[in-house]
């Protein structure tokens, strides 16, 4: 679903450029001038001229000259400024201070401090104390709050910066002159609740509110009602300064709607765990009564204003006729529960729409979630069904959700590998293709722990879930790379990047089964998952089209090569055939390979093929194993009493494959007393052949034509 990734890589808008010829700078100063002197004349207008008043116009006049200087200096000083190492800056500071709180500053003054603020010309406690005194006299351009916006995109600030921005924000937000530019950075406002520094404070929380009252159709949604949404009245920092600026300039600021927000939208109460208040009830915004009524038409739909309640949508074909004005539900959380919705989540390019499920997700599974409740499990059953309709609604979608991500990276270091297990697993096989070095530290290292301290029936667990993770990745990947021009400049980059991140996670797999099948007695059960992950692995190439071929590390593919087990042996021989075809399309297409990227394919993986193949044609066919060359010592045969280990290993006399060869003579040559396995050869080797391809053992059978020439015969 290609809507997920465009919601995480393009959040942000791009930054405007800040005013810089001299020209402009004179004219914001006279402006500055100007306002300042109108706001004065303004507020003294019917009153007697006394000599005081001519004192205090002398002291105003001085003011506004200190001001234009100060605002000159911030416009244009230097960067990175010690405060309390630079006695100009500190001046210049008191002067703008003293002026905002006592008459105001002018939309250009704000204009000129905003961008100053968060564009990181000063240190972080300059920045602040700037916020700190932006009172506006009059109104704040709707502009200058669009350009801060961007510096934020820029990220120059830090995040005490950006708090306070939003607080300042929420507290003018009457005093803006426009809003519509303003209603169109609603996705990015919401974006910003992913960052954890930001996403859990109350002003931004406040600010979507804000929004909601405005244009409560833009915003359909429900803020948590477990926290307090809302600052304390108390805690205005700007408050006070407003209401004595407005009593001085009486007649050129509006009455503010309503400076602060109470808590009156906020419901008490705690929510009762269950399945069915924990996913939201299917409920417009608003709702139409006219709207989808019997025997309306479909020009009838597509003429009306009116949106289409998500309620009346019964059907795919209805979904069709009002996809361009269908309301999606107040609370996000209900589309988990609908398909209909699911397919309009995974049609639709409205980036907002991503946004606001990953916020109901990320408040939800963090509040609710009991692994942050100190282990207590009384709930277990109701969040169990929670995960499971989320991992459904991932699995219809075909791929992972973002804030299941982010749980995870906080969840898993308080797993105990027990609660949820099937649930939380195959969370992890939906994280959204991402670089696997990024990730490691915060998932896949905690997942180890897990994994080499647990049963082996976890470790089965994880490798199938890590297994269904690469195919994941491998099919949106080739959805999304081969969609692209291939002679692109930028795709080697792009390619060579996500190829290393694949190769990385099987690279992991690798080294957990190695080290697993060690602690686990190289156990059969466990080296079936170890191989079935590496069938998925050995078909990268000519399955999903990618530019990638990665054989298993030599202690699983000699562990599989001598086991026992049949099944195990007959397996790796299919494996192996896969490979061969796999090196042989990228050996065919070299020339294309070349061009895609060229590290991939280097001669060390056809030579570690090379030493594979020729070990199992030893052990299967020629009974001259583990020749010079080979990954394996043959004085392990020595210490474990097999001295000929050279005669003891073929089609025959394969421990693996012994029971066949013992039934198969007796099935043959009933009228001999002996079972003679040295006369299995000549026509009756042919014989054999046939009987073990009957007895299912496909994966040897395609080893054996591909790779072996049957002029060969023992």
């Amino acid at each position: 679903m290609s809507p997920q990734k465009r919601v995480k890589n393009s959040q942000t808008p791009k930054r405007t450029s800040r005013h810089s010829n001299s020209y402009q700078s004179n004219l914001l100063a006279w402006k500055l001038k100007e306002n300042l002197s109108n706001s004065k004349s303004i507020s003294k207008h019917g009153q007697n001229s006394t000599v005081e008043d001519s004192e205090h116009a002398d002291a105003d006049e001085l003011a506004r000259d200190a001001l234009q200087i100060a605002m000159r200096y911030f416009d244009k000083g230097p960067f990175n400024t010690p405060w309390n190492k630079d006695k100009t800056l500190e001046k210049h500071l008191k002067t703008v201070e003293n002026v905002a709180w006592k008459n105001g500053l002018a939309p250009e003054g704000i204009d000129i401090l905003l961008n100053v603020a968060l564009s990181g010309k000063f240190g972080s406690a300059v920045n602040s104390q700037i916020l700190r005194c932006m009172i506006p006299a009059t109104l704040i351009s709707e502009d200058s709050v669009v350009k801060a916006v961007s510096w934020l995109c820029a990220g120059k600030c830090c995040g005490s910066t950006k708090i306070l921005f939003y607080r300042w924000l929420v507290a003018m937000f009457d005093f803006i002159d426009r809003k519509e530019k303003i209603n169109l950075l609603y996705g990015f406002f919401f974006a910003s609740l992913q960052d954890d520094a930001l996403g859990m404070q109350p002003y931004l929380h406040a600010l979507l509110s804000l929004y909601k009252f405005f244009v409560p159709t833009l915003i359909s949604i429900s803020l948590p009602i477990k926290k307090k949404i809302y600052f304390k009245n108390s805690e205005n920092l700007w408050k006070t300064a407003l209401v004595a600026v407005r009593q001085r300039n009486q007649g050129l600021s509006p009455e503010p709607l309503k400076l602060m927000l109470g808590p009156a939208n906020v419901r008490p109460g705690k929510r009762k765990w269950n399945s069915h208040s924990l996913i939201p009830v299917l409920s417009s915004s608003s709702h139409s009564k006219e709207y989808g009524k019997e025997g309306m038409s479909l020009s009838d739909y597509l003429c009306s204003n009116t949106p289409f309640p998500v309620e009346q949508l019964k059907s795919f074909l209805q979904l069709l006729q009002n996809i361009h004005c269908l309301e999606l539900p107040s609370q996000m959380g209900a589309v988990l529960n609908n398909s209909l919705l699911l397919h309009y989540i995974n049609c639709v390019r409205d980036e907002s729409v991503l946004l606001r499920l990953y916020h109901w997700l990320n408040q939800t599974l963090q509040e609710e979630c009991i692994w942050y409740k100190v282990n207590n499990y009384e709930c277990g059953k109701e969040f169990t069904s929670f995960l499971d309709t989320i991992i459904k609604a991932e699995c219809f979608l075909q791929e992972g959700f973002y804030s299941c991500e982010a749980f995870l990276y906080k969840s898993l270091p308080l797993w105990d590998g027990f609660c949820c297990r099937t649930q939380f697993l195959q969370l992890v096989s939906w994280i959204p293709f991402t670089s696997f070095s990024e990730v490691k530290p915060f998932i896949f290292d905690c997942l180890a722990q897990l994994f080499f301290t647990s049963t082996i029936y976890f470790k089965c667990s994880v490798l199938e879930n890590l297994k269904e993770l690469l195919q994941n990745w491998l099919l949106w990947l080739s959805m999304d790379i081969h969609m692209k021009n291939v002679m692109d400049n930028s795709l080697e980059t792009t390619l060579s990047g996500s190829m290393k991140s694949v190769f990385e996670l099987i690279h992991y797999v690798g080294w957990l089964s190695t080290n697993a099948l060690r602690l686990e007695s190289n156990s059969t059960f466990l080296l079936h998952f170890v191989l079935d992950f590496y069938e998925k692995v050995c078909d990268i190439y000519i399955n999903y089209n990618l530019p990638l071929v990665v054989l298993f590390p030599p202690g699983i593919f000699y562990l599989a090569l001598l086991s026992v087990d049949s099944s195990i042996l007959n397996q790796l021989c299919y494996i192996m055939h896969r490979y061969r075809n796999n090196l042989t399309a990228a050996k065919k297409n070299e020339l294309v390979l070349k061009i895609k990227s060229e590290f991939i394919f280097s001669s060390k993986t056809y030579q570690e093929y090379n030493h594979y193949l020729t070990a199992m044609v030893g052990c299967l066919w020629t009974s001259k194993p583990f020749q010079k060359g080979s990954y394996f010592d043959p004085e392990v045969f020595k210490k474990i009493g097999v001295a000929k280990y050279k005669t003891s290993l073929n089609l025959v006399h394969h421990p693996a494959l012994l029971s066949y060869a013992i039934s198969f003579l007796l099935k043959e040559w009933t009228e001999e007393r002996t079972v003679n396995l040295s006369s299995i050869r000549g026509k009756k080797w042919n014989g054999y052949l046939d009987y073990l391809f009957s007895e299912g053992l496909q994966g040897l059978k395609h080893f054996i034509q591909s790779s072996i020439c049957h002029s060969s015969v023992p």
